[in-house]
């Protein structure tokens, strides 16, 4: 298992090409209508936007230039966030490393919902109304659960994102603005990408609060459907995460054999 440990070196170019395709496409609806914009932000922008917020993940767990080049992975992390046009890269990665330490404790992993968001919507319509409000509650609930001191990093990567945000607006107009940012709250709500949220880590069967799911929107997330294998090794990148099962099996049929040898 040590061997799919690591980082993956083509991170730093899915994500610089990703980001340079959804500025070009900033620019290019400029002049579109606003119909155009929003259903454009709701089909392409909204996929890879939400493909970068999951290369944030991956680079909040050094997987792209590994743990000996930290601020190599917060510089990518503050341009895999350029195009979400709203600054997560460092917050995100302050509350989800406690996720993995603290797992299903309601006061320390503020993935869970809120026992208010448990009691209120209970039903398939205010179910609905929560899903498509999952960004607000996904970026609030951490203030309210478990509030944290704000970091040096993050004031960088507020400042750095509202300038970029700024320039956008100076030299192209507000509509490329509402393309991001409109991509990036309508991916995060009801949309295909955003399934793994609930798929993840909300219980369906008492005793099991994390999920895998192995269909093709792994090709666009990182493999994070991959998530009981992510929770159980978080050093392995996403690239490798399919091979976590393989290697297992082929280490439990080859410490089976060695038993068998030695009995013999």
């Amino acid at each position: 298992m040590k061997k799919l440990m690591g980082y993956d070196p083509n991170t730093k170019y899915i994500v610089v090409a990703a980001v340079l395709f959804q500025m070009m496409m900033a620019y290019l609806v400029s002049d579109a209508s606003w119909v155009t914009v929003i259903g454009l932000a709701y089909c392409l922008g909204g996929t890879i936007n939400h493909s970068m917020s999951l290369a944030i993940h991956e680079i909040s767990h050094n997987l792209a230039f590994g743990h000996s080049r930290l601020l190599a992975n917060r510089i990518l992390g503050f341009i895999a966030n350029i195009p979400l046009g709203i600054p997560v890269s460092i917050s995100f990665r302050k509350y989800h490393l406690e996720h993995h330490r603290y797992q299903g404790d309601n006061e320390k992993d503020v993935d869970i919902p809120t026992d208010f968001e448990g009691k209120f919507f209970v039903n398939t319509a205010t179910k609905l109304l929560w899903v498509i409000l999952q960004p607000l509650f996904y970026s609030i609930r951490p203030f309210f659960v478990r509030p944290k001191p704000v970091q040096g990093l993050e004031i960088i990567n507020v400042i750095l994102q509202i300038s970029i945000d700024a320039l956008v607006v100076y030299f192209w107009g507000i509509k490329p603005l509402v393309y991001m940012i409109g991509g990036t709250l309508l991916a995060t709500g009801l949309h295909p990408m955003a399934g793994h949220f609930i798929s993840e880590h909300y219980m369906f069967k008492e005793g099991y609060e994390t999920y895998s799911y192995y269909g093709p929107l792994n090709y666009l997330t990182f493999n994070v459907g991959y998530h009981n294998e992510h929770h159980d090794f978080p050093g392995i990148p996403g690239s490798k995460l399919p091979l976590v099962g393989i290697t297992l099996t082929h280490s439990f049929i080859t410490n089976g054999c060695v038993s068998i040898v030695h009995l013999c």
